[in-house]
């Protein structure tokens, strides 16, 4: 199934996407280090939160499967930007848990987060740095 995503230039280096299906919206600004207003996701935020969200939502689907609870899991993402040529370098991942996991379904989630479909996109074009912590 392809999911479809209409998106408008607003000018002054703003976006609005919204994806088709159902109607959710996000807007884009350049960052200010790139002549941006800098008050709303950059397009290259948007690829290292997707980078995120996918091993969260992975790691939730084999939480299911598993029958780990993994509820207020956080993930904190920092990107790293190269200069020439402008692009994301690395991304900076700290995955953290907030109920107890045992070390068997410690093992099954990392490998889950490190299969996700951004990463295997992002191939090895961008370092991922990723980083577990457990209470």
């Amino acid at each position: 199934m392809n999911n479809q995503i209409e998106i408008i230039y607003e000018g002054n280096l703003r976006t609005i996407a919204t994806h088709l299906a159902s109607g959710t919206q996000i807007k884009t600004d350049a960052p200010i280090d790139n002549e941006g207003l800098g008050k709303k996701f950059s397009p290259t935020d948007l690829v290292a939160t997707a980078l995120g969200s996918c091993m969260l939502t992975i790691m939730g689907i084999t939480a299911n499967v598993q029958n780990i609870d993994i509820s207020k899991t956080k993930v904190k993402v920092e990107k790293i930007m190269d200069i020439d040529p402008r692009r994301i370098s690395k991304v900076n991942i700290e995955i953290i848990f907030t109920n107890p996991i045992s070390d068997k379904h410690k093992i099954i989630l990392e490998r889950s987060a490190k299969h996700c479909p951004v990463a295997k996109t992002l191939g090895d074009n961008v370092e991922e740095s990723i980083k577990f912590i457990y209470p």
